[in-house]
Protein backbone atom coordinates (compact mmCIF):
# COMPACT_ATOMS: atom_id res chain seq x y z
CA UNK A 1 0.00 0.00 0.00
CA UNK A 2 1.53 3.32 -1.32
CA UNK A 3 0.56 6.28 0.88
CA UNK A 4 1.77 8.92 -1.67
CA UNK A 5 0.21 7.97 -5.11
CA UNK A 6 1.34 10.86 -6.92
CA UNK A 7 5.18 10.58 -5.46
CA UNK A 8 5.11 7.01 -6.39
CA UNK A 9 3.49 8.12 -9.96
CA UNK A 10 6.36 10.48 -10.56
CA UNK A 11 9.10 8.60 -9.37
CA UNK A 12 7.74 5.55 -12.05
CA UNK A 13 8.47 8.03 -15.27
CA UNK A 14 11.42 9.47 -13.73
CA UNK A 15 12.47 6.03 -13.52
CA UNK A 16 10.96 5.13 -16.80
CA UNK A 17 12.97 7.84 -18.99
CA UNK A 18 15.97 7.10 -16.77
CA UNK A 19 16.17 3.52 -18.36
CA UNK A 20 14.60 4.32 -21.83
CA UNK A 21 11.80 2.66 -21.37
CA UNK A 22 9.30 3.10 -23.68
CA UNK A 23 5.70 2.50 -21.35
CA UNK A 24 5.09 2.25 -17.25
CA UNK A 25 2.16 1.21 -15.85
CA UNK A 26 0.71 3.04 -12.52
CA UNK A 27 -1.79 2.19 -10.08
CA UNK A 28 -5.39 3.27 -11.65
CA UNK A 29 -6.58 6.73 -9.17
CA UNK A 30 -8.31 9.50 -10.29
CA UNK A 31 -5.54 11.90 -10.01
CA UNK A 32 -3.35 9.62 -11.79
CA UNK A 33 -5.73 9.65 -14.52
CA UNK A 34 -5.78 13.21 -14.22
CA UNK A 35 -2.62 13.85 -14.44
CA UNK A 36 -1.48 11.44 -17.06
CA UNK A 37 -4.36 13.76 -18.67
CA UNK A 38 -2.49 16.72 -18.63
CA UNK A 39 0.81 15.20 -19.34
CA UNK A 40 -0.57 14.39 -22.39
CA UNK A 41 -2.50 17.07 -23.43
CA UNK A 42 0.89 19.32 -22.41
CA UNK A 43 2.86 17.07 -25.02
CA UNK A 44 5.12 15.34 -21.93
CA UNK A 45 4.08 11.93 -22.58
CA UNK A 46 2.69 9.91 -25.73
CA UNK A 47 -0.43 8.57 -24.93
CA UNK A 48 -1.84 6.81 -21.65
CA UNK A 49 -4.57 4.26 -21.53
CA UNK A 50 -6.40 2.46 -18.87
CA UNK A 51 -6.75 -1.28 -18.50
CA UNK A 52 -8.94 -3.64 -17.30
CA UNK A 53 -6.61 -4.57 -14.60
CA UNK A 54 -6.34 -1.93 -12.21
CA UNK A 55 -3.58 -0.35 -14.18
CA UNK A 56 -2.43 2.96 -16.29
CA UNK A 57 -0.46 2.32 -19.05
CA UNK A 58 1.68 5.85 -20.15
CA UNK A 59 3.92 5.61 -23.40
CA UNK A 60 6.69 7.76 -22.47
CA UNK A 61 7.76 10.60 -25.32
CA UNK A 62 11.31 11.03 -26.56
CA UNK A 63 13.22 13.64 -28.79
CA UNK A 64 15.81 12.71 -31.13
CA UNK A 65 15.12 9.40 -31.97
CA UNK A 66 14.79 8.10 -28.69
CA UNK A 67 17.85 9.89 -26.57
CA UNK A 68 16.29 12.54 -24.88
CA UNK A 69 13.51 11.81 -23.02
CA UNK A 70 11.08 14.75 -23.27
CA UNK A 71 10.42 15.34 -19.36
CA UNK A 72 13.96 16.37 -18.31
CA UNK A 73 12.73 16.77 -14.49
CA UNK A 74 9.72 15.88 -12.02
CA UNK A 75 9.57 17.30 -8.41
CA UNK A 76 6.65 16.53 -5.81
CA UNK A 77 6.11 20.24 -4.22
CA UNK A 78 3.44 19.61 -1.51
CA UNK A 79 4.09 16.52 0.23
CA UNK A 80 1.81 14.95 2.77
CA UNK A 81 3.74 15.88 5.95
CA UNK A 82 3.91 19.64 4.21
CA UNK A 83 1.13 20.98 2.17
CA UNK A 84 2.12 24.07 0.28
CA UNK A 85 -1.04 26.49 -0.92
CA UNK A 86 -1.00 29.71 -3.27
CA UNK A 87 -3.50 31.78 -4.07
CA UNK A 88 -3.59 32.55 -8.48
CA UNK A 89 -1.23 35.88 -7.67
CA UNK A 90 1.81 33.76 -6.24
CA UNK A 91 1.45 30.57 -8.87
CA UNK A 92 5.41 30.36 -9.62
CA UNK A 93 6.42 30.09 -13.16
CA UNK A 94 8.92 26.94 -13.99
CA UNK A 95 11.63 28.18 -16.29
CA UNK A 96 9.98 31.25 -17.69
CA UNK A 97 6.77 29.36 -18.70
CA UNK A 98 8.55 26.45 -20.21
CA UNK A 99 7.34 23.85 -17.50
CA UNK A 100 4.25 23.61 -15.91
CA UNK A 101 3.01 22.99 -12.72
CA UNK A 102 -0.14 20.82 -11.55
CA UNK A 103 -1.84 22.18 -9.40
CA UNK A 104 -4.87 20.90 -7.37
CA UNK A 105 -8.13 23.35 -7.23
CA UNK A 106 -11.73 23.71 -6.31
CA UNK A 107 -12.25 23.48 -9.97
CA UNK A 108 -10.18 20.22 -10.53
CA UNK A 109 -6.67 18.85 -11.01
CA UNK A 110 -5.05 21.72 -13.93
CA UNK A 111 -2.15 23.98 -15.07
CA UNK A 112 -0.99 26.27 -13.37
CA UNK A 113 -1.97 28.63 -16.81
CA UNK A 114 -5.22 27.24 -16.53
CA UNK A 115 -5.11 28.36 -12.73
CA UNK A 116 -3.76 31.75 -13.97
CA UNK A 117 -6.71 32.28 -16.30
CA UNK A 118 -9.25 31.42 -14.45
CA UNK A 119 -8.11 33.60 -11.45
CA UNK A 120 -8.03 30.47 -8.90
CA UNK A 121 -5.49 29.24 -6.70
CA UNK A 122 -4.55 25.66 -4.65
CA UNK A 123 -2.39 23.20 -3.94
CA UNK A 124 0.57 22.82 -6.04
CA UNK A 125 1.18 19.22 -6.45
CA UNK A 126 4.23 18.91 -8.60
CA UNK A 127 6.46 20.39 -11.33
CA UNK A 128 7.50 19.41 -14.39
CA UNK A 129 9.77 20.27 -17.19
Amino acid sequence: MVNDTISDMLTRIRNGCLIKSQTISIPVTRINQQISRILEKEGFIDSFQTSSSDEITIRLKYIGNGKNPCITNLRRISKPGLRIYVNHKEIPKILGGMGIIILSTSKGIMTDSEARLQGIGGEILCSIW
